[in-house]
C-alpha cells in the first residue's frame, strides 16, 4: 500500500507534473476531508491546502464528488490488496489468519486516517460510496473465502458467508482498538483476535 504523504501547503505558482500534482491535491483532499467530513469540506480549503488556486484543482477534479471518490477507489484498493498479500504470505493458514487480522489493524493505524472515508464516511447515502463501501468488503472477504474454499469442503456460499465474519470482526475489532487509544500494542491486539478467529475456522476439517 503506498499511504499519500500528508502534504504542507506549497507556495501557489510552484509547478509540478501532472501525477505528482494530483497526488498532493489527493493529499491535501485526504486531509481536509478527514478532519472535516465530506459535507463541512470545501474545494476552497483544499485548495488552500495544496497551496493551489481553485481552477487547479479542477483541471484534476470536475468537482467535490469525483474527488472524494478518488480518494476512496484508491483507499478501498489498498485495503484489497493488503488483505491478497496477507493470503499470500504464507501457505500456513493459522499464519493466514494472523496476517490478514494484522492487516486490517494496520489499515486503521496509518497515519492519515484514510481507513475513516472508506468505513465511516458522512456520505454513504450517496449511490456512489455506497457502492464502493459495500464492494470493498465484499472484495476483501471474497479473497479470505477462496482460501477457505480450496481447503475445505464448504460450498462457496458458506465459505463466503465464514470469510464475510471474520473480515467484519478485523474491522471492527481494529476501528474499536485505534478509538479506544491503543491501549493494547498492535502487534498484541492483531494476535488476540487472531487466537479467536483460529480458534474458530479451525474447527472446520481440511479437503482430504
Amino acid at each position: 500500500m503506498t499511504a499519500i504523504e500528508q502534504t504542507e501547503a506549497r507556495p501557489r505558482g510552484t509547478r509540478l507534473p501532472r501525477r505528482a500534482r494530483r497526488n498532493q491535491l489527493l493529499g491535501a483532499a485526504q486531509e481536509v476531508f478527514v478532519a472535516q467530513g465530506y459535507h463541512a469540506a470545501a474545494m476552497d480549503d483544499i485548495a488552500e491546502r495544496a497551496g493551489v488556486s481553485k481552477p487547479v484543482l479542477y483541471q484534476h477534479f470536475p468537482g467535490k464528488l469525483d474527488l472524494y471518490l478518488a480518494l476512496l477507489d484508491q483507499h478501498c484498493e489498498a485495503l484489497v490488496q493488503s488483505v491478497r498479500a496477507a493470503l499470500a504470505s504464507t501457505s500456513d493458514n493459522k499464519q493466514r489468519v494472523a496476517a490478514t487480522m494484522d492487516a486490517y489493524f494496520r489499515y486503521v493505524e496509518n497515519e492519515g486516517g484514510a481507513f475513516r472515508l472508506v468505513f465511516e464516511s458522512d456520505l454513504t447515502n450517496e449511490p456512489a460510496v455506497r457502492d464502493r463501501v459495500e464492494k470493498v468488503s465484499v472484495d476483501c472477504a471474497r479473497a479470505v473465502s477462496e482460501v477457505i474454499s480450496e481447503d475445505t469442503s464448504l460450498p462457496p456460499d458458506e465459505a463466503m458467508l465464514l470469510a464475510m465474519g471474520l473480515c467484519g470482526m478485523a474491522q471492527i475489532t481494529a476501528r474499536y482498538w485505534l478509538s479506544d487509544g491503543q491501549k493494547i500494542p498492535r502487534d498484541a491486539a492483531a494476535k488476540l483476535i487472531s487466537s479467536l478467529s483460529w480458534r474458530g475456522i479451525a474447527g472446520f476439517p481440511k479437503q482430504a
